[in-house]
């Protein structure tokens, strides 16, 4: 007889315990995990159960019976089929938090750690108009040619006509682009017979307001001169032909139809010259913060030596250049290397020298050769660090290190392997590098405490040591699984640990402290500190 409590097709009410960064709410049936897309913490649901395994079940949201207070009207039209902002029915202070709790979940459950040391997440103060770059597809709808989005897990098309997240000039471009089709009949390019024209329109700006734009199509370039025209508002303007059946948008052939042949971008005070293939961070803001947070935090000395692992075009080397004796930066992409080295000349920094080849075989030969390696930057793709390249680290001498992840669970199977190894967490700082979608970036400092050149002497009275003890009578587990039975909602290790300060339960003085008094550190919704509050009665902490 099976264990599990639903049904494929039943209808039924639930509460909403917590989100995943897909935005997707998570509840539970007797114990049981049932996933809902758009449902958030805290609200009562009605579903219908669509698919049903042997671990977990997906249910459709009927409706909301009790909304969120931190529910809100999605900015777009088209949110709802679109799946490009997890978080567009969310307010914005929600979003953080949900962020901010997720990074502190991961490291607990998957990490391993007993409390993380978390700095309040960097937001934005306009989440908004960000994307400095956007690609999208054209094809045919039942209204005829268009452009948009392809919906979650599928290539079927979401037309747009604008997107909430993209900087105004990079959506011109595009409609600029769909004007010209539409007037020389210049029909979509269909995947599955292979028949058409126009595959993409892809555009930039740099934050001076330079905009480029390239056309991507099937076969020759028709109308040349009409496109031209039509994107004369454009600094740049470039065909690219691909023929082949993939879903990569570029083929090999780039041809400059107007204007210049690169861009120039300013970011953190360094120059970088844009061409179609060039890869920077997409919102240039946050960039700024991201990488300002990492060599804060790593504090590059005058006579060290920096490896900068996975380093694609030297944005990170260049900065810790400045600081460090001597950068090695590694990068498996031949053009990211060039542009790298290019990058380096350009802003007169000769102390960075790049490796083109992938990580785990570039960092371990390194330390096989005896190169010194004072500390380290690595900033992974999602699958996270390669075992061999964690093997080399340890094995590397490196005191301390800064991890940029862009998926905290990789993140935190990466971290317990570290810290198995010696290090220690010191400090983890969130970044909200694309708001409304379903990513988080993180800078986390890892020391070896015992061999550190840099140490923070910490004064402690006895009172803090009673209070200590008061705290230790219940973990941050233990707290947000009392508030989850009794209350059906989640609380971060950010809610807690603000409320403790606030009934005098003494935090250690790295955990989640701002470092300046403007720092963005969301309030705690009055319900869950109330929850909370119960919870510390319950572990008889106050």
């Amino acid at each position: 007889m099976s264990m599990v409590p639903v049904e494929k097709n039943e209808e039924l009410e639930l509460t909403v315990g917590s989100v995943t960064l897909e935005g997707t709410g998570v509840g539970r049936v007797d114990g049981f995990a049932v996933f809902v897309p758009g449902a958030l913490p805290g609200e009562r649901v009605r579903i219908h159960i669509i698919k049903v395994t042997s671990s977990y079940a997906v249910g459709k949201l009927l409706s909301v019976v009790e909304p969120s207070p931190h529910r809100m009207e999605p900015l777009c039209p088209v949110y709802a089929r679109c799946g490009g902002c997890a978080f567009g029915h969310v307010t914005y202070e929600e979003e953080l938090r949900i962020k901010e709790g997720q990074v502190a979940e991961a490291l607990t459950r998957l990490g391993g750690l007993i409390e993380v040391p978390l700095r309040p997440i960097l937001g934005m103060d306009r989440p908004e108009r960000y994307r400095n770059k956007g690609a999208f597809p054209f094809g045919m709808t039942e209204q005829g040619p268009a452009f948009g989005f392809y919906a979650p897990r599928s290539h079927r098309l979401v037309p747009v006509e604008d997107c909430s997240i993209e900087k105004g000039p990079v959506c011109r471009a595009v409609q600029a682009v769909k004007g010209w089709a539409d007037r020389c009949h210049i029909q979509p390019y269909d995947e599955r017979t292979g028949k058409g024209t126009l595959r993409h329109a892809v555009a930039r700006v740099t934050t001076s307001g330079e905009l480029m734009a390239v056309v991507v199509t099937r076969g020759d370039l028709p109308h040349k001169k009409e496109l031209t025209d039509a994107l004369s508002f454009a600094d740049s303007v470039y065909w690219n032909r691909n023929d082949r059946n993939t879903n990569v948008i570029f083929g090999d052939s780039f041809a400059l139809l107007s204007g210049k042949p690169t861009l120039r971008e300013t970011l953190c005070n360094l120059t970088f010259e844009v061409s179609p293939r060039s890869f920077l961070q997409v919102n240039s803001i946050q960039t700024q913060k991201l990488y300002g947070a990492a060599l804060e935090l790593l504090a590059p000395q005058a006579d060290e030596t920096v490896a900068d692992v996975y380093c694609g075009i030297g944005t990170i080397s260049l900065l810790l250049a400045k600081k460090a004796g001597k950068v090695i930066g590694i990068e498996v992409v031949p053009e990211a290397v060039e542009n790298a080295k290019e990058n380096a000349a350009r802003n007169g920094i000769r102390n960075a020298t790049f490796l083109c080849a992938p990580a785990e075989e570039a960092l371990p030969r390194l330390v096989a050769q005896g190169q010194t390696i004072d500390c380290l930057t690595v900033d992974p793709p999602r699958k996270g660090c390669d075992p061999e390249v964690i093997d080399a680290i340890l094995a590397s001498g490196a005191q301390r290190m800064i991890y940029v992840s862009c998926n905290p669970a990789t993140l935190a199977r990466d971290v317990k392997r570290l810290v198995a190894g010696g290090f220690t967490v010191q400090a983890v700082q969130p970044v909200d590098m694309f708001p409304r979608c379903g990513h988080v970036e993180t800078v986390c400092l890892l020391s070896k405490l015992s061999e550190a050149k840099h140490h923070i002497s910490v004064q402690v009275d006895m009172d803090e040591l009673d209070l200590t003890a008061a705290e230790s009578k219940a973990t941050y587990e233990e707290i947000q699984a009392w508030v989850q039975e009794k209350y059906g909602f989640h609380v971060t290790h950010l809610n807690i640990a603000k409320t403790k300060r606030k009934c005098g339960i003494i935090e250690r003085q790295n955990y989640n402290l701002p470092k300046s008094e403007d720092s963005r550190s969301p309030e705690t919704p009055k319900k869950k500190e109330e929850a909370i509050i119960e919870a510390f009665k319950a572990f008889q902490m106050i």
